[in-house]
């Protein structure tokens, strides 16, 4: 049986607006019940541990869908969000995979997370696929290649556009633009229209564009790994 595991925020400050931020549902529990539905067994790690911060406008019912609506009634599944383990704690070992869902939240805590920067390292000397959608792709902001190199240089990848984060009008609050960050470290950057589901995999670097992403995220990492 394949284990994985999923990395969330654990930041919940929407810069200086005044408004929370966290991990967007929908990116979380598209893949993590399509994964957990295939037979994998997943582990929950946060950078802080225990109760992670979910993103409040990412539960109101204009980003419903099936798998936020099962993740609504879930007391099991968000019992394991109240209890993540902790960053520092973890071990690429005995894992096949990691996973990170967006939201926000990433954009400040997991960038700069040296935990989190080790360990997808660690994933990717191993041989093992990194998996990130939305947001989330923002985790390759400082990660590196054995040869000290940026690790996105050179890979086809996407991730959140500039002009889908100015249509949430929050270009000038956020740290920085994830599809600038990845053209600036050398990625070979690409998207679909805004909102539509878009996801790419290069070798072991699998990202997607947005919410809508998510799923096709999953069903690409299933793909390599399979």
């Amino acid at each position: 049986m394949k284990k994985l595991l999923f990395v969330l925020t654990s930041h919940d400050e929407l810069g200086n607006t005044g408004e929370k931020t966290g991990f967007w549902i929908e990116e979380f529990a598209s893949p993590y019940y399509l994964l957990q539905d295939k037979g994998f067994t997943i582990d929950v790690a946060s950078p802080k541990g225990g109760q992670v911060p979910v993103d409040p406008k990412s539960a109101s019912a204009d980003f419903m869908t099936p798998a936020t609506e099962r993740y609504n009634n879930d007391a099991a599944t968000q019992e394991v969000l109240s209890k993540t383990l902790k960053l520092a704690d973890i071990n690429q070992d005995g894992y096949d995979a990691v996973f990170y869902p967006g939201g926000h939240g990433p954009l400040w805590d997991l960038a700069e997370d040296k935990d989190s920067i080790a360990l997808i390292e660690k994933f990717y000397q191993n041989n093992k696929p990194v998996a990130a959608v939305c947001h989330a792709p923002a985790v390759f902001k400082h990660t590196k290649a054995a040869d000290g190199s940026p690790l996105v240089k050179g890979k086809q990848v996407t991730g959140f556009t500039n002009s889908e984060e100015d249509a949430v009008q929050l270009t000038d609050v956020v740290p920085f633009l994830v599809e600038n960050m990845l053209k600036e470290n050398g990625g070979v950057y690409s998207k679909a229209e805004d909102w539509s589901p878009y996801a790419i995999t290069d070798g072991l670097l699998i990202t997607g564009q947005n919410p809508a992403s998510s799923e096709l995220v999953a069903e690409k990492l299933l793909e390599v790994l399979n």
